[in-house]
């Protein structure tokens, strides 16, 4: 066992100091920045000179334009880090996503710990975000995360008065960094619209000016051959020292990829991109063509780092795993081939280099990884084991698609151990991006020449890597773009990772190109206090986002083009939260629709700072405390505090509440939204049980006090899911926060389900659209969710998916019960699905 000794900074000057430490002593250092985040999303709107090649344009559209947003990182010690979050329309998100998904993120970054170790990349951005977020990595859409990365990697190197590239690559020397490394070459991009005499005098052009690598972009006219004599064309023009790729994006059909194959065998391509729709077909392809081909899409839905399944393990032996595999150097040998008993073989299939690591460094690991890598069953570097195949050239990785540079690393290694070359590609973002696209491609180049010497002892090839989509830009989010020009020595177009480093380091940005700004909500807190007969509550309440009336008015819709509208400005939102919860537990998703509703959340009677007056005992045949008594005084409350109609999200108890609420007040409720919710029992006698067993709870809790029954209560099957969340001792501590503790047991018992009548009948005249959501691992509640849809449907006269036009269940996966704190990034984007049909 190695020993690693932890050094804390606070500042830059304790971080040169320890930097400068481990140096001298030679010896292995954990050094962790102890810096909170503040952070805020620039929403930014630049020209292009044309529409991006992947973009299906009107001939009436004479302006394109592309649309983001920069996230500012700011650390204690005030370095800065920016990064660009910006999907297109090859991302399976849209810019409404990725704002909900920023302000979700702005929020939960408040005061968070960031680690150098995240700039070693190989899980340890994945760690980070289970352990410190608290957010399932494979949750956050691929671009946001890829801003994500961009920005915490660049705060990281500005704190060490550094750049990316040094930061990825912390142990080479600037004096062993290779000319070929710090200046990465550019591949030129050509829409090929017109025929092939105009294009190829389009790509001579572009070879005048110093590009080494065109791409082509192909099967946009459905007509292979017509594609082929323009590629035989720029052949003729450019000659045979040029590098000609071409990209079908996977639009042909097989037969039509093998009559373009059949036609430029001869032009020497270095390979077609996606050549047929059916990934299934492209070995055939590479077996029949005699073309050797690159993958783009198909890698495009790896998001998934294949160590998560491990970070959420929390045995410091294995964060060690995760955190020192950079330490770790392995030959990837016949050692390999010689590990044929080790019950971890399975993982020899998968080459990434810190996959091996776990191989060779098992015994280090002081805890049996027996089923947690059973588990692994859905690795998504499985996808790519069958693409061994020697006619599979490249592998094309867009890091804002992929999810970010720790999984575009991750693939690009896999690349080189088969042999591969790894191309980095933009997808139409501005200079920021590009800056940070060519100092990765240049860390990456850097893997390649390592890797093919280790393997073959051979050269890695060069690489042009496609980032000339900076010709698209008209405008950009600097005032100073990134400068891509001819290097006088090497005669090619290249980035540098100097000019790279440089505007990173002064980025500021471009004001004019800003629509809005995204920041830190505040959230108003008060107490209003309600009567209704003769129980009466002081609630505390929780308000942020829109207010009413005339801010509603100076409120500015903004819909991003070609996605489903934003939620609309007089959208009020009220959370009700589960049994032992408050209000705060909503605060980040309330944070997160801030920016076009008015999100209020409240403690129930019992819970938290409200407090009950005039209730009976526990155990009344006809308790005053009642589902129907809370549903009156809630209503009574919204009535005041929002007086136009609502939507309701509710969790468990808090969502049997809302559902009770949609039944009996639908003049008053646009949409109820029901988390781990139930109607209710049908059985007499399962209701007498549970209502029996509810007050012995209630009971308990005012005999021994709430820390043992929290304990006692958590420790139940229903939240085996959330005792293996990183955050679960601090839901816990916020469990044990109430002030008035006896009509909190008042409440159990009261609002028992089995003290109130079953609402499943009422369920077939329900007009309220309701949203209803469980997690995948909550088998109760699943079969509750469908036959509750079942039910619903039935009430309409309609089949199950007809009845989805009104009605919804979604399943939010790798969750149980309490899916909203266990994995909530998915269920925000199934409200504001839900939100737009309101």
């Amino acid at each position: 066992m190695c020993s690693i000794k932890h050094i804390h900074a606070t500042t830059k000057e304790e971080l040169k100091e320890a930097l400068s430490v481990a140096q001298h002593e030679q010896m292995d250092c954990m050094i962790e920045i102890e810096s909170s985040i503040d952070a805020n999303a620039s929403f930014h709107r630049i020209a292009l000179e044309a529409p991006p090649t992947s973009a299906v344009v009107s001939d009436s559209c004479k302006e394109f334009y592309r649309e983001g947003f920069i996230l500012s990182l700011v650390l204690e010690d005030g370095s800065v880090g920016y990064g660009e979050v910006a999907p297109i329309d090859i991302h399976r998100e849209n810019l409404v996503d990725a704002e909900y998904q920023l302000r979700f993120l702005i929020h939960v970054m408040e005061q968070v710990d960031v680690s150098c170790f995240l700039s070693l990349l190989k899980g340890s951005f994945s760690y980070w975000i289970w352990h410190e977020l608290g957010i399932m990595p494979s949750s956050i859409l691929p671009s946001v995360r890829c801003g994500l990365e961009m920005a915490i990697l660049n705060a990281i190197a500005d704190a060490k008065d550094s750049n990316m590239l040094n930061i990825l690559h912390p142990s080479i020397k600037e004096k062993n960094k290779s000319e070929k490394s710090l200046n990465v070459q550019i591949c030129a991009l050509i829409d090929s619209n017109g025929s092939p005499t105009e294009v190829a005098n389009v790509a001579a052009k572009l070879i005048e000016e110093g590009f080494s690598a065109i791409k082509l972009k192909v099967a946009r006219r459905g007509d292979p051959m017509h594609d082929a004599a323009i590629i035989q064309e720029v052949r003729k023009i450019v000659g045979s020292q040029i590098i000609i790729r071409a990209d079908a994006n996977r639009s042909w059909t097989y037969e039509e990829a093998m009559i373009f194959s059949s036609l430029v065998k001869d032009c020497n391509l270095q390979y077609i991109e996606e050549p047929v729709q059916d990934e299934d077909n492209i070995l055939k392809f590479c077996e029949e063509s005699g073309l050797s081909v690159a993958l783009d899409e198909t890698i495009d839905n790896i998001q998934e780092n294949p160590m998560e399944k491990l970070v959420k393990f929390t045995h410091p032996a294995i964060a060690a795993v995760l955190y020192y595999l950079t330490a770790i150097s392995v030959a990837l040998d016949q050692t390999i081939d010689n590990i044929q008993e080790n019950p971890m073989d399975k993982l020899v299939k998968f080459t990434h280099p810190a996959i091996a690591a776990v191989l060779y460094y098992q015994t280090a690991i002081s805890v049996a990884l027996d089923q947690t890598i059973d588990n692994i069953q859905e690795n998504p570097m499985e996808k790519l084991v069958k693409f061994t195949h020697p006619a599979i050239a490249a592998v094309v990785i867009k890091p804002s698609v992929v999810g970010g540079f720790e999984n575009a690393a991750l693939i690009a290694q896999w690349a080189y151990h088969m042999g591969k070359m790894a191309v980095v590609s933009a997808a139409f973002e501005s200079s920021l991006s590009l800056s940070a696209y060519t100092q990765f491609s240049s860390y990456l180049e850097m893997l390649s020449l390592s890797t093919f010497k280790v393997l073959d002892n051979v050269a890695a090839p060069t690489v042009a890597h496609g980032l000339g989509t900076y010709r698209w830009l008209k405008e950009d989010v600097t005032a100073n773009p990134l400068l891509i020009c001819r290097n006088p020595h090497s005669g090619f177009v290249e980035a540098s990772v100097a000019n790279a480093s440089r505007l990173v380091h002064d980025f500021q940005v471009n004001q004019k190109v800003v629509s809005y700004v995204i920041v830190e909500e505040q959230v108003r807190q008060y107490q209003y206090k309600v009567e209704l007969d003769n129980v009466s509550c002081s609630f505390e309440v929780r308000e942020t986002g829109l207010k009413t009336n005339h801010i509603h008015r100076n409120y500015k819709k903004i819909i991003a083009p070609d996605t489903a509208a934003i939620v609309t400005a007089d959208s009020v939102l009220v959370f009700l939260h589960g049994f032992l919860g408050t209000g705060k537990d909503w605060i980040s998703i309330m944070k997160t629709f801030s920016g076009s509703a008015k999100c209020i959340s409240v403690d129930l009677p019992g819970h938290g700072k409200s407090i009950l007056h005039g209730v009976k005992g526990v155990g009344e045949e006809e308790p005053e405390l009642s589902l129907e008594t809370i549903a009156d005084i809630l209503h009574k409350l919204i009535h005041h505090i929002a007086p136009a109609k609502v939507t309701l999200v509710g969790y468990s108890m808090g969502a049997r509440i809302a559902l009770f609420m949609a039944l009996k007040f639908g003049t008053k409720i646009k949409g109820a939204v029901l988390i781990s919710g139930s109607p209710g029992l049908n059985d007499k006698l399962s209701r007498k049980i549970r209502a029996a067993k509810d007050d012995s709870r209630a009971l308990t809790v005012i005999a021994n006090g709430l820390e043992l029954f929290v304990s006692s209560w958590y420790a139940g099957e229903l939240w085996k899911s959330l005792r293996s969340h990183p955050h679960f001792n601090r839901i816990i501590a916020s469990r044990l926060q109430h002030d008035d503790v006896l009509n909190l047991a008042q409440m159990l018992s009261g609002l028992s389900i089995g003290r109130h009548r079953s609402m499943w009948e009422d369920l077939q005249n329900c007009r309220v659209p309701l949203l209803i959501i469980h997690g995948e691992t909550d088998t109760k509640f699943r079969n509750i969710a469908r036959k509750m849809m079942k039910t619903l449907c039935s009430g309409l006269g309609s089949n199950y998916e007809e009845g989805n036009d009104i009605h919804e269940v979604v399943e939010i996966p790798s969750c149980g019960h309490a899916a909203h704190l266990e994995n909530p990034l998915p269920i925000i984007a199934a409200i504001a699905r839900f939100l737009t049909r309101l």
